[in-house]
């Protein structure tokens, strides 16, 4: 038998035949079983196990499950150069990138087609910063708006381009939030700011966090975390 998992380092490792993936173990005090996923962008394999469960449990786990993991991977996007006629999503909407080197530099949306102009190298990268912006607008009017509704002050706003997370609260009330969002369904942008906010009530994952999550999100919060989980990692495609 091949012994494609390497237990005895820090880090251990598996072995899925197209990549060899880093396995973070992560006990949780509510779970109560074994749960196994790949992150979004497909750079770690993540096992989350009950407290009293030893690593080597959930090592095994990821190993019975090989199978399964590799055919994830497979559906993970591989990274796309935006272009002209590249067509992406933004929130409800898909958009068209539409390059005319004739026209300004700093891209402008009409309707569902975002005009670009200056030079072609680059335009990957001036539509990426056009997102970024964008993003920012958004995860801003949906701050006020949870912000407001749990009754806190306004958090600092920080975009995030993290690969393995969406979003990320701090103790001094600052809320990263990954800017690959703003291409997400606006319901499913908007429950991760909701639930950064909430962590500004309870940091953690008890009752009483989610509870306040429930009470401030407008939404289908079960529907948008199985967007997250079945769809999330196309959000990766566009770098």
């Amino acid at each position: 038998m091949i012994d494609w998992l390497r237990r005895g380092t820090a880090d251990p490792v598996i072995d899925l035949g197209a990549a060899t993936l880093p396995v973070a173990i992560k006990r949780h005090p509510r779970a109560k079983r074994l749960t196994l996923r790949l992150a979004p962008d497909g750079s770690e394999v993540r096992v989350t196990m009950p407290r009293w469960c030893a690593a080597q449990e959930g090592l095994r786990f990821a190993e019975s499950r090989a199978d399964w993991l590799a055919a994830q991977l497979a559906k993970v996007p591989q990274e796309e150069v935006i272009a002209d006629g590249t067509r992406m999503p933004l929130g409800d909407a898909d958009l068209v990138v539409a390059w005319d080197s004739a026209r300004p530099r700093k891209p402008v949306r009409e309707g569902n087609v975002l005009h670009v102009g200056g030079p072609e190298d680059g335009l990957h990268g001036r539509v990426l910063r056009w997102l970024e912006a964008e993003a920012m607008r958004l995860f801003t009017s949906d701050l006020e708006h949870y912000a407001a509704k749990a009754d806190l002050p306004l958090p600092t706003l920080a975009l995030s381009r993290a690969r393995k997370r969406w979003g990320s609260c701090s103790g001094k009330a600052c809320i990263r939030l990954n800017w690959r969002l703003v291409m997400a369904p606006a319901e499913v942008r908007r429950s991760v700011v909701a639930h950064e906010v909430a962590h500004l009530l309870h940091f953690d994952h008890s009752p009483a966090f989610h509870a306040a999550l429930a009470r401030i999100f407008d939404g289908d919060l079960p529907a948008a975390d199985k967007w997250l989980k079945q769809s999330g990692r196309s959000l990766y495609r566009f770098g």
